[in-house]
């Protein structure tokens, strides 16, 4: 069940993490499942290093929303128009 909750977390932060930013972006479902998903690691991760969250511990939905968001900025920063 845990992983059935992770990926219908991740797919939420995924949509709004693209509603968010508007614009052309890669990828159905499950890259926007795995964009939550990877969104909520990173801000577990970077929560750590700050010293926000305990090792071990996890992100919450808006600081895997941070993440998500985070990604599709460094995303068209190095994929973006190209001139």
């Amino acid at each position: 069940m845990h992983l059935l909750y992770t990926l219908f977390i991740g797919l939420l932060v995924g949509i709004l993490a693209k509603f968010l930013m508007p614009g052309k972006d890669p990828g159905g479902i499950i890259l926007t499942i795995l964009l939550g998903i990877a969104g909520s690691f990173l801000a577990g991760y970077l929560g750590q290093l700050i010293g926000w969250y305990k090792n071990g511990e996890t992100a919450g939905f808006l600081g895997s929303l941070v993440g998500a968001i985070l990604i599709l900025i460094v995303y068209r920063l190095i994929f973006g128009k190209k001139s």
